[in-house]
């Protein structure tokens, strides 16, 4: 292993030894660094931090740090867990769990970028981008394949949907459904997410069945639970359609509400 003389590591971190600490960082008890895992320099991981393989962490970032939660004791061992092929750019903070059945966990393949902040009891899926200055407050769900423009401001518990996109300085009160693209203070649906979709590779035809399970939802004149039932009869196949009924239903802190979607174009030009 690479560990630069001016880094300082406790000695029951767990350290690979393929993974490279660079000057300056701090690597405190109970810590777990992977393989191939690089920290840069003036990296610090707290207690019950554990980092999976290949991810790189820039300068200044803190991971793994005590939650900003005023009932949180601090002797309570909690834990921050990061998957694999993570990039986490400088000045990023992001706090460990307060319980230890409820860990912060960042799953694979995920940029977040500089002076980001996920709080405590927060969760990333995987393939996530996430911009610059983004605040992600306690016990947020982030989905997979989501884009997090920058600015943005997750209220606490918010659920954010798979293959989302979050326009720049977006307030989030609610739920973010699956597909969608959503801005303004607060935040409305303001489209689909074609462009995501179809970067996903998803077929043309799923994406037109999920521009029609939303005209069903926000445009038939049918309340939420009206149109879940209409969904849920047509029984369709498609599992992205029944991943927005699910969510819908699940939501405990109410769906984003449309400003406009669904144009009458295919959903491949929107």
């Amino acid at each position: 292993m690479s560990i630069h003389p001016t880094a300082i590591v406790h000695p029951s971190a767990k350290i690979h030894e393929s993974a490279t600490i660079g000057p300056f960082c701090i690597v405190e008890a109970d810590v777990v660094v992977g393989e191939g895992t690089i920290l840069d320099s003036s990296v610090v991981l707290h207690s019950g931090t554990i980092l999976g393989k290949n991810n790189r962490i820039f300068h200044g970032a803190s991971m793994g740090g005590l939650p900003q939660d005023l009932s949180f004791k601090s002797e309570t061992k909690t834990q921050l867990i990061i998957g694999d092929n993570n990039l986490i750019r400088e000045g990023a903070i992001i706090h460990r769990g307060t319980k230890p059945e409820t860990p912060t966990t960042i799953g694979n393949n995920n940029y977040l970028m500089g002076n980001m902040h996920l709080a405590h009891d927060g969760k990333i899926g995987n393939h996530v981008i996430v911009v610059q200055n983004t605040i992600l407050a306690g016990v947020v769900d982030i989905g997979n394949y989501v884009f997090i423009s920058g600015l943005v401001a997750v209220h606490q518990f918010g659920r954010i949907g798979d293959y989302s996109m979050l326009a720049g300085c977006s307030k989030i009160v609610k739920d973010v459904p699956p597909y969608v693209t959503i801005d303004g203070n607060p935040a409305t649906v303001i489209g689909l997410n074609a462009v995501g979709m179809k970067r996903a590779g998803i077929a043309p035809e799923v994406r037109n069945a999920i521009k029609a399970t939303y005209k069903v939802i926000y445009h038939s004149g049918l309340n939420t639970k009206q149109a879940l039932a209409k969904l849920k009869s047509e029984n369709s196949p498609i599992p992205e359609v029944q991943n927005i009924i699910r969510f819908f239903e699940t939501s405990k802190r109410g769906v984003t509400d449309h400003r406009q979607i669904g144009s009458g174009k295919d959903s491949s030009d929107e």
